[in-house]
C-alpha cells in the first residue's frame, strides 16, 4: 500500500489511472477504522483498478471543540489494517495541506432541507463541513466511484446533494451497515465507550427493529414514546427518535404506505452520541 501526505504527490500517482480508463473508487473516513471501513474498501476493490482510502479528522464539521478533541485517533492500526486488506492507497494529509488558508468555511453549500432536520438541526453547520472537505477530497481525487455506509443516512444523503450541485458523474455506492453481534452499529465513536455503556448501547438497535416489527399495528407515536422511555432507563439521553421519508427525510408523523421510509435514532450515552437507521420494510 501506498501512502501520500500530499495532494501532488498523490495525483501524480492516479492521473494514469485515468488517462488509460481505468476505474477509481474512494473511500473517504476519518479512520478509528473498524470492520465497517474495511466493507468500504472491499466494495470498491470489486469495481475498480485502484482503491484509495482517506483518513482525515476534519475539523471543520464538528460543532463541539472538544469532540474533535477526543475523536479516537489510531492512525498505525489504520494503516495495519488497511495494508491487511490490501487497499492500495492511503491518502494521509495534515490539516495545514487540506487548509492552508485556515480553518474556516469557503463558502457556503446550498444543501436544502435536508441539511436542517435531524442531525442537521442538532449540529448547526456540521452538514457544511461535510460538504466542504467532500468537495476537495473529490475535486483531489476524482474517483469513478464513491463508497460510503448507511449508518451515515443523512450524510450520504447530503453528500447526493453535492454531488447534484456540482453535476458531477461520481457514482455514489451506499453500502449496509455492519453491526456487532448485539446490533450496536460499527462506529469508530465506539471506541470510547466504557464496558457499561458499551454493554447497553446495542438497545439503540433494539429499538429501531421494535418501529419496524410494530408497523401497522401501532401508531408511531406510541412507539416513539415506548423507545424514548426505553432509551431513558437505560442512561440515554436522546435526541431525537424519528420517522421520515427515505427519499427526502421528511419528517413523519406516523408511519406511511405509499413511501418508502426510514426510522432513525440519535442519543447520547454519557458524553458518546450513537447514531443508527433502519429502512423500514414495507408490510
Amino acid at each position: 500500500m501506498l501512502i501520500f501526505k500530499s495532494i501532488d504527490d498523490l495525483q501524480a500517482y492516479i492521473k494514469p489511472f485515468a488517462q488509460d480508463g481505468k476505474k477509481v473508487g474512494f473511500v473517504p473516513t476519518m479512520g478509528a477504522l473498524h470492520k465497517g471501513h474495511i466493507s468500504l474498501i472491499k466494495a470498491s476493490q470489486k469495481e475498480n483498478a485502484v482503491t484509495v482510502c482517506s483518513i482525515f479528522v476534519n475539523p471543520t464539521q464538528f460543532n463541539n471543540p472538544s469532540d474533535l478533541e477526543k475523536y479516537p485517533r489510531t492512525t498505525d492500526k489504520d494503516i495495519e489494517k488497511l495494508h491487511n486488506n490490501c487497499c492500495d492507497v492511503l491518502f494521509l494529509p495534515e490539516v495545514t495541506e487540506m487548509y492552508p488558508d485556515g480553518q474556516a468555511l469557503e463558502k457556503k453549500y446550498d444543501l436544502g432541507f435536508t441539511e436542517t432536520v435531524l442531525e442537521g438541526a442538532s449540529r448547526p453547520g456540521h452538514f457544511q463541513g461535510v460538504a466542504q472537505i467532500v468537495d476537495k477530497l473529490l475535486e483531489i481525487v476524482k474517483p469513478d466511484n464513491l463508497y460510503m455506509g448507511q449508518k451515515d443516512y443523512q450524510q450520504i444523503a447530503i453528500i447526493h446533494r453535492l454531488l447534484e450541485l456540482k453535476q458531477s458523474h461520481i457514482r455514489l455506492i451506499t453500502v449496509p451497515t455492519m453491526r456487532e453481534q448485539d446490533g450496536l452499529a460499527m462506529s469508530s465513536r465506539n471506541k470510547r465507550l466504557t464496558e457499561p455503556q458499551r454493554n447497553v448501547a446495542g438497545v439503540i438497535y433494539q429499538c429501531l427493529v421494535s418501529i419496524q416489527s410494530k408497523q401497522g399495528f401501532q401508531p408511531f407515536s406510541v412507539i416513539k414514546k415506548e423507545c424514548e422511555e426505553i432509551l431513558s432507563k437505560k442512561g440515554f439521553k436522546v435526541d431525537y427518535v424519528a420517522l421520515a421519508d427515505a427519499r427526502t427525510l421528511e419528517p413523519l408523523s406516523d408511519y406511511a404506505t405509499d413511501k418508502q421510509m426510514v426510522a432513525l435514532i440519535a442519543a447520547f450515552i454519557g458524553e458518546v452520541r450513537l447514531i443508527d437507521n433502519l429502512v423500514l420494510e414495507n408490510n
